[in-house]
């Protein structure tokens, strides 16, 4: 039996067509990633594969990037080169959600800090703690990891905190830390945390506006929770 290659397929069902024919948007992941390997094995199509590669990280994009050349290889119908071809893609796009988060935005809501951090500690496996320091047009100064620790906790500073912030003559920071675990409640460690930066930026005329916990598809905001 031969592969079933994309050119085989009825038209309707080529994903390069359709991309050409309805733009990028109309297309699904199974059918974006049946794009890059090209074609199936002997038994099912690049869509079907793509999708059956998906299902088994349950669909979430984030943590197929994870998956290594040689667990990837593991699927029939994908070799070396289409693995390799599947982590380069994903990279790149995890590289320009980066390029986004690096640039210099005005953050106007919890939604904004998330977008912003999310590329760059919502996929890890260990807690890091970061710091927004912002104008007073809420514009971001710079963002800092003050300490990353193991896969449930993280040691904060708060001298070292506020001594970055007086440097950069901010007026005003939102903190944010990871749960690897993907849980979102905060635990009495993070409260206590919070509480500890605020007290000490009332202090400082530095005004904590949000704690943000991030993890790789949501967050929980004290600020929006009335906890702050």
């Amino acid at each position: 039996m031969e592969k079933l290659t994309i050119k085989t397929w009825a038209l309707d069902d080529r994903p390069r067509e359709k991309l050409v024919a309805k733009g990028k948007l109309a297309l699904s992941d199974a059918e974006l990633i049946a794009i890059l390997i090209g074609s199936g094995n002997r038994n099912e199509s690049a869509v079907g594969l793509s999708k059956r590669i998906l299902q088994s990280v349950d669909g979430n994009i984030n943590a197929l990037a994870k998956l290594s050349v040689e667990k990837l290889c593991e699927f029939k119908g994908i070799g070396e080169a289409k693995a390799i071809c599947i982590i380069t893609a994903l990279e790149i796009g995890k590289r320009r959600q980066l390029e986004i988060a690096l640039e210099k935005p005005k953050i106007n809501s919890s939604k904004n800090g998330f977008n912003l951090m999310q590329p760059i500690i919502g996929d890890l496996e260990h807690e890091e703690f970061w710091v927004l320091f912002l104008n007073n047009s809420n514009k971001v100064l710079a963002k800092t990891q003050i300490s990353k620790g193991g896969l449930t906790a993280t040691i904060v500073d708060v001298r070292l905190l506020f001594k970055r912030a007086l440097e950069l003559s901010c007026v005003a920071i939102i903190v944010c830390h990871n749960h690897p675990s993907g849980k979102l409640q905060p635990s009495n460690a993070d409260k206590q945390i919070t509480q500890k930066i605020k007290n000490a930026g009332v202090t400082l005329h530095i005004k904590l506006l949000d704690h943000l916990i991030i993890t790789e598809k949501d967050y929980f905001s004290f600020a929006d929770e009335g906890i702050l």
